[in-house]
């Protein structure tokens, strides 16, 4: 009984000191120093389901959320349902990029169309097929989501899971 007291008090103070927020485990927002050209969100060509090539400037002007992920990867599958209801609210004023890391073999158009049907999410998917847009990103890691301002600046980033209350305050910086 006192050992379980004593590694409760325990780990209360880590909670305390840390200033950790047991109730948000969501990815924290990260910031890119937006003093000069390196925040500018590098171009990259993705495909849409079509196979029409569709580059990332095509939508400057209006804020993008930019979405890596794929169908086999569990902590993609559970952000889904967040982006498909922040997608039904503010998809008339945010482009949704939900580019899908289409390698051929572990990752395929048909498996992420599959999953996408199969949970009648309609955010559009784009293919990386070639991987250019994860190597212009520097993605070592999925899902990673960057929040991108109309001017093509890109404010914030998350690497991992996004819940509802991360993903809201993405979006709530670069709206306008």
């Amino acid at each position: 009984m006192k050992r379980r007291l004593l590694t409760v008090l325990l780990i209360f103070i880590v909670v305390f000191i840390t200033g950790c927020d047991i109730f948000d485990i969501s990815t924290p927002l990260q910031t890119h120093d937006n003093s000069d050209e390196s925040s500018k969100a590098p171009d990259f060509t993705v495909y849409d389901a079509e196979g029409k090539a569709i580059k990332l400037s095509d939508f400057h002007g209006a804020p993008v959320i930019l979405n890596f992920w794929a169908s086999w990867c569990p902590p993609c599958r559970n952000e889904m349902p967040e982006f498909e209801e922040a997608y039904r609210e503010y998809g008339n004023e945010i482009h949704f990029l939900m580019v899908n890391m289409t390698d051929g073999s572990g990752e395929t158009i048909d498996s992420a169309q599959s999953f996408i049907g199969e949970y009648g999410y309609s955010f559009p998917v784009y293919f990386d097929t070639s991987g250019s847009a994860a190597m212009a990103y520097g993605i070592s890691s999925i899902p990673t989501t960057f929040f991108i301002d109309k001017n093509g600046i890109v404010k914030k980033y998350a690497v991992g899971s996004m819940n509802k209350t991360s993903l809201q305050k993405g979006i709530n910086i670069i709206k306008d």
